[in-house]
């Protein structure tokens, strides 16, 4: 299928959905809309009296229904049963304490552990009955949908967790969604099945994996079933390349389950943010759709005839449409958005958004294919930019645990969520079926591991041990060359940390004076980032590690356990791992910036946790150091110990905010031993606007290098939340106020004689920065491994940009003496 460029379409056949009206208070409602509900119903919440903030009582997904249709898109009618459902649910059936006590022990690395606690939850929850307020509240909400105003509407019941469809962690796929549900029996069961769906052994696995944070409470979505005839989604930004200025639509016969779950591969088309011209479209063949089985109700698969199979399944016009949509989605969020649409009866309706999640940055044009020379085994859609080779592991479940090793190229027909712990072995994906909101495309981008998706034969073509190269960039798989293949086998490929894209192949060549540092935190990628062309570790985080040698407890619950010498073991261990890696070049350990909200979910951190009302301000940092002494002493054990062999090791205290914060926390070092270290080089994050005024005190406490932390900076500076996504529109590295406290920041250090770096993300992000930062005179900038190359570049351009323009300076001023000379 090739890609065909088109001109503009007509106006569109298909019309979107007039979105239900939102009355005024006391105002009768419109037809097709809810019905008058009690206002003081804490149970349930109205589509028209919801909004994006309400995510803690209504999910992601109910959230965001009610944020579209408080901005007048086109969205089925309905309601949210809140998480106070659910906590009265949980509290009326004594839940609680037996949940907690099952989650309390629980190893899910264990697998028949893992799957006797979540089958033992989800019976209790399923058996326990449903109170009778909440049960009534259900009742009058789903009578008062649009209809004959009797029990039997059909609709779709979709799980909400708060945890879900954020710009953080999308969760995809793990919680429950139930089509075709009709009648109040059903809802009720319907409802218990999303509830349960919080407690599976994926969800438990990835929610432990991916660092214990996230509320488990779960809202339900009850929403007017759209009995579509074609169904899909729409991203605002080609989440393969990264182009912010494409439209990706992905459609395909019946209900949407079947490109959303991957079931299917879908039709593709990609449009012109700017002109709504479409540029090109891939019609893939659907060999069946799911629809709503009249006789039982249930949602069955039905096989479909040539020619019906390979027509696509929306006109121009229709994708025009849609892309219109997706447009106003995007303008009212102010962020790239991920949506679900359906079409029915000629109407086109949005059934969800959600954040793309993960937005990195596109690989160079071309990334990957300059050394190719091996032949070309098949194409697929590329569901996240990068580049692996690796031999191939073709498996046709997940319970294939023992076949896949690190480095293998995974090939399955599809994944579902319980692939997740095969797939953070994998260095790359390759799928028969699914679009760019299948498991594998969702999971492999969050992971950073490339991946190719809707391949339709992998599995077919592909045979166990064949070494390939995966361009996801390209969306091709090809026989690797003798060469790739032996250094493939000699240093095999592992998954970068999640969230983090693959590091990509960096040029050696490249000489700045700006030095070239790189952010990690994951010790798996020692030694294949080490191998870069980077002057050291310019931040070197201490939460993805501490995970791990925490083993799930809270540090203060291992102390009370007597187990600090294990802690100080295993700590030295992994920081062993950089240090020995990069050694000579320095590794600079920032230590752990714990804040309340992310380690109260570790064994007895409720207990240590106060519960603060914004943690990203509150009890974290040099302050927290001082006031819990016996905690960041571990710390400072094990660095000492590292030392005595890695002396490239440092320190650097996070999220200063006054002098008197430092010096306490500077008496807590020289009490290890540490202060008598004269080598050791004692740095702090600028993340604290204040850090301007106090600069001149800190290096008087010994204070050697400063590294700009962006992230917290352009918060504080700004004002915005950098964990809202109302405010997200207002969060830019690149405003004028953020840049000139960074260049206060940079100028004070060199009065003063400190160096000083740049270790947020925004260098990573927007390359444009650097030639300011080199201007400035920053000594070092640490970026992600993936921007290491670009960022090289960009900072010997500046470099010779700087040296071209002194040099005409000169040339000009040489110029003017010799004129004034002449008589």
């Amino acid at each position: 299928m090739t890609a065909t460029t088109l001109a503009p379409a007509p106006t569109p056949s298909r019309a979107a959905a007039e979105p239900p009206s939102v009355p005024t208070t006391g105002a009768p409602y419109m037809p097709g809309t809810l019905n008058a509900l009690p206002t003081a119903a804490p149970y349930i919440l109205r589509f028209q009296d919801g909004s994006r903030n309400d995510v803690a009582i209504a999910g992601g997904k109910g959230a965001n229904l009610c944020e579209l249709t408080r901005a007048g898109l086109p969205v089925p009618p309905g309601f949210v049963l809140t998480v106070s459902a659910y906590d009265a649910f949980v509290a009326a059936g004594g839940l609680d304490p037996l949940i907690a006590r099952r989650m309390a022990t629980l190893d899910v690395d264990d697998p028949a552990a893992l799957r006797a606690t979540a089958r033992t939850i989800q019976r209790l929850i399923r058996r326990t009955p449903l109170p009778a307020p909440v049960v009534a509240a259900i009742r009058e909400a789903y009578q008062a949908l649009p209809g004959t105003g009797a029990l039997d509407a059909l609709v779709a019941v979709r799980s909400s967790g708060t945890v879900e469809d954020n710009a953080e962690l999308s969760f995809a796929g793990m919680f429950e969604s139930v089509l075709n549900v009709q009648g109040e029996a059903a809802l009720l069961r319907a409802v218990k099945a999303c509830w349960a769906s919080g407690f599976t052994e994926r969800l438990l696995f990835y929610r432990q994996k991916r660092g214990g944070g996230g509320d488990l409470r779960i809202a339900v979505v009850v929403q007017a079933m759209v009995n579509s005839e074609c169904a899909g989604v729409v991203f605002t930004v080609n989440p393969a390349t990264k182009d912010a200025g494409q439209i990706v639509i992905e459609g395909a016969w019946g209900l949407g389950e079947a490109v959303v779950l991957g079931q299917v591969t879908p039709d593709r088309w990609e449009v012109d943010k700017a002109t709504l011209a479409i540029t090109s479209r891939s019609i893939a063949r659907k060999s069946f759709l799911l629809a709503r089985d009249p006789a039982s109700g249930d949602t069955a698969s039905v096989t479909l005839d040539e020619p019906k199979a390979s027509a696509p399944c929306l006109s121009d016009a229709d994708v025009i449409a849609i892309a219109g949509l997706a447009k106003r989605d995007e303008a009212h969020y102010g962020v790239p958005q991920d949506a679900e649409w359906a079409i029915e009866a000629e109407h086109i309706y949005l059934v969800q958004t959600r954040p793309i999640t993960t937005l990195g940055t596109a690989s160079p044009t071309g990334a990957g294919t300059e050394s190719a020379s091996g032949g070309i085994l098949l194409h697929g859609v590329g569901a996240g930019p990068g580049v692996a080779t690796g031999p191939v592991r073709v498996l046709a479940s997940s319970a294939e645990t023992s076949a896949l090793q690190k480095g293998d190229v995974l090939v399955a027909s599809m994944t579902t969520p319980d692939w997740v712990p095969l797939m953070r072995r994998a260095a790359a994906i390759v799928t028969d079926a699914g679009g760019m909101t299948s498991h594998a495309a969702i999971v492999s981008r969050e992971l950073g591991i490339p991946c190719i998706v809707g391949t339709r034969n992998a599995t077919a073509l592909l045979a166990d041990g064949m070494v390939v190269v995966v361009d996801a960039g390209a969306g091709t798989v090809r026989s690797a060359t003798t060469r790739e293949a032996a250094a493939s086998v000699a240093s095999p490929q592992v998954a970068p940390e999640p969230a983090a894209p693959a590091a990509q192949q960096v040029r050696t060549d490249i000489v700045t004076a700006t030095r070239l540092y790189v952010n990690l935190g994951e010790p798996a990628l020692a030694a294949k980032v080490a191998a870069m062309p980077v002057d050291g570790v310019g931040l070197l985080r201490a939460e993805f590690m501490l995970l791990d040698v925490l083993g799930g407890a809270h540090p203060m619950t291992l102390i009370e356990e007597g187990r600090s010498d294990e802690v100080v073991a295993r700590m030295t261990a992994a920081l062993e791992t950089f240090a020995a890696a990069f050694a000579p070049r320095p590794v600079i350990y920032r230590a752990t910036d714990f804040r309340t909200n992310e380690f109260r979910g570790l064994r007895g951190g409720e207990r240590f946790e106060p519960v603060e009302a914004n943690p990203m301000l509150g009890y974290r940092g040099c302050f927290r150091y001082t006031q819990e002494p016996k905690v960041f002493a571990l710390e400072l054990a094990a660095i000492a110990r590292v030392r005595a062999r890695y002396p490239n090791l440092h320190l650097m205290i996070p999220f200063v905010r006054t002098g008197s914060e430092l010096a306490a926390c500077r008496r807590l070092i020289d009490a290890q031993g540490l202060g008598s270290d004269r080598d050791l080089q004692l740095w702090i994050m600028a993340e604290v606007p204040s850090v301007v005024t106090w600069l001149p005190d800190y290096a008087a406490m010994g204070v050697t290098g400063v590294s700009i932390g962006s992230n917290d900076l352009t918060q504080l500076v700004l004002g915005v939340d950098r964990d809202s996504e109302v405010l997200a529109p207002f969060y830019d590295e690149r405003d004028k106020a953020v840049l000139e406290v960074i260049r206060q920041i940079i100028h004070e250090c060199r009065r003063l004689g400190i160096t000083c770096s740049i270790c947020g993300q925004a260098p990573s992000t927007h390359p444009e920065i650097v030639e300011q930062l080199v201007r400035w005179g920053i000594d070092s900038i640490s970026v992600n491994p993936d921007a290491v190359d670009r960022t090289r570049r960009s900072i010997a351009a500046a470099e010779q940009r700087i040296v071209l323009r002194a040099s005409l300076v000169r040339d000009a001023r040489a110029a003017s003496s010799v004129d004034k000379s002449q008589p």
